[in-house]
């Protein structure tokens, strides 16, 4: 065969050709163009790890900034408690006072109204004495057919609901 006995002459030309197709391609791309990839690279990994660190800084200070705006939130929160309890109190003080006024107006008025009942309950015990000393003394002129002053009367009546 043609194409083998041709292997033997051209096997070293082609050698030759790899080796210096080779040699340009390491050199372009091993000592030229790889450097510049890897300082590429390089660099951007020294950016995300610049930025990695800035986003932990900011995550610190983020954490810092909540736990102080916490710490805040609970004393504005317990202040607004001591103002609720203040007013509450206040508010309370107010209602006692109220009803401390409308319990002494009302006192007043049950002292009043029971004078007035005590007032008419002896008026009308005055006039059941009348009326009673009244039919006492008919009574005896009627069945004894005496006639009784009005003192002895009321005095025997008297003598009687007291009793009685």
């Amino acid at each position: 065969m043609p194409q083998i006995a041709q292997l033997a002459e051209t096997y070293s030309s082609q050698i030759f050709w790899l080796l210096v197709f080779f040699g340009i391609t390491f050199f372009l791309i091993g000592r030229g163009m790889v450097p510049k990839v890897m300082s590429t690279v390089a660099l951007r990994d020294k950016q995300i790890a610049d930025d990695l660190a800035a986003a932990q800084g900011a995550r610190e200070a983020a954490n810092e900034q909540e736990d102080a705006w916490r710490e805040r939130e609970n004393e504005n929160r317990a202040a607004a408690q001591g103002l609720i309890a203040e007013a509450k109190a206040k508010a309370a003080a107010a209602s006692e006072k109220k009803l401390a006024a409308a319990q002494k107006r009302l006192d007043t008025k049950l002292a009043k109204a029971e004078a007035e009942i005590e007032e008419a309950r002896n008026s009308a015990m005055t006039e059941v004495e009348d009326v009673a000393a009244e039919a006492a003394q008919d009574i005896v002129a009627r069945l004894a057919g005496a006639k009784v002053d009005i003192r002895s009367a009321r005095s025997a009546v008297k003598k009687v609901l007291a009793h009685g």
